[in-house]
């Protein structure tokens, strides 16, 4: 299994209190297959995403990521993990504005020490897996916002991750372009073989998709069913 998470459970301080963003969540995506996440804003969405992500150990529970049980790491190996096992789309793509679509892509291996000339023919070849060669030249000002977030996809793949954890990628597009964005994550899951977390308000374009669970409450569980 590329992605686990047993039994997380995750509170924040309020207060004297403790809030409760995660109650005894249990999420497995294997490798190649996309899971849905939904559910209103405040649910746990982003919650379960940033513990997945490793960037937030929970209070009890276990995250195993491509084998690897997290809970015992330090903070310098769980930084390491990021970098070669976990790809991130987030909500706004956050391009350089003066970088080319290519050199968008190359800086993620650069940061992971990789050899530049084959950062440049990974960086081509992930354009290319996202219809975007052509554009390999250009900057974010002379891309429409659905090719930004193409490039935002491309660049989470980089450095070959086991999972990949999307940020609601629609939001800012058209109905077509979303739809456009759900179609090339889907396929990009099974050629890559990631693992993947699609956090979404959108269910529009959900059918394809090998699991849809729902949050709510910090609970998971089938989209619809009662909460007790």
């Amino acid at each position: 299994m590329s992605l686990e998470l047993t039994d997380v459970t995750l509170t924040y301080p309020d207060g004297e209190a403790r809030l409760t963003a995660l109650d005894d969540v249990s999420l497995t995506v294997p490798a190649g297959c996309l899971t849905a996440v939904i559910g209103p804003s405040g649910s746990g969405k982003s919650s379960l995403l940033a513990v997945a992500a490793t960037l937030i150990r929970p209070d009890r529970g276990r995250v195993v990521i491509d084998g690897t049980d997290t809970t015992g790491l330090a903070p310098a190996e769980l930084a390491s993990l990021r970098r070669t096992s976990v790809g991130t789309v987030f909500q706004q793509p956050n391009l350089l504005p003066s970088l080319t679509a290519a050199e968008q892509l190359q800086v993620m291996a650069h940061l992971d020490g990789r050899s530049p000339r084959k950062a440049r023919g990974r960086a081509r070849e992930l354009l290319a897996a996202v219809g975007l060669e052509a554009q390999a030249d250009r900057r974010p000002h002379q891309l429409s916002g659905g090719q930004r977030q193409r490039i935002n996809i491309a660049r989470a793949l980089m450095n070959e991750p086991a999972v990949l954890l999307v940020d609601e990628p629609t939001s800012a597009l058209d109905h077509e372009r979303g739809a456009a964005v759900i179609e090339l994550l889907l396929a990009l899951t099974r050629q890559r073989a990631t693992a993947t977390v699609l956090v979404t308000h959108d269910h529009a374009h959900l059918d394809a998709a090998d699991g849809i669970t729902e949050v709510r409450d910090g609970r998971l569980g089938p989209v619809g069913a009662a909460r007790p």
